[in-house]
């Protein structure tokens, strides 16, 4: 059982594939660095040995923002802007879209799934009887 900055590994995946579940290691990042660690991409994370875990222990630790430091620079940085009043930061106070895209018919589930079509307002006549 690997366990890789607080994550564990799923075992019967692939050492490329099983990276990715740590927050901030994707498909290439997992690829680099199973390449400085001169580790098969095709082996089982069961398969590895200890010493193997902790060379990519420590080159993850060394090399890479993964997990609370990565989430906390990305709020740090959010909180940046909607301090210092851009427009994106407005953006992301609001939950709104804010990289440019369009938000009258698309983003539905970031506005919250309100659809307010020309019909929603009115009270419907009640059954004949």
């Amino acid at each position: 059982m690997a366990r890789i900055a607080g994550v564990t590994l799923p075992a019967g995946k692939r050492v490329v594939i099983g990276l990715t579940a740590v927050y901030g290691i994707g498909p290439s990042i997992s690829k680099e660095i199973l390449a400085k660690a001169k580790i098969d991409e095709s082996v089982r994370v069961k398969d590895l040995t200890e010493a193997q875990v902790n060379t990519l222990r420590t080159l993850i630790e060394n090399d890479v923002a993964v997990e609370g430091d990565l989430r906390r620079e990305r709020l740090l940085n959010i909180k940046r802007l909607k301090e210092i009043g851009t427009y994106r930061g407005d953006r992301l106070r609001k939950g709104l879209p804010a990289r440019g895209q369009r938000s009258k018919t698309n983003s539905r589930t970031v506005r919250g799934n309100v659809r307010r079509t020309a019909g929603s307002g009115k009270i419907k006549a009640s059954a004949k009887t």
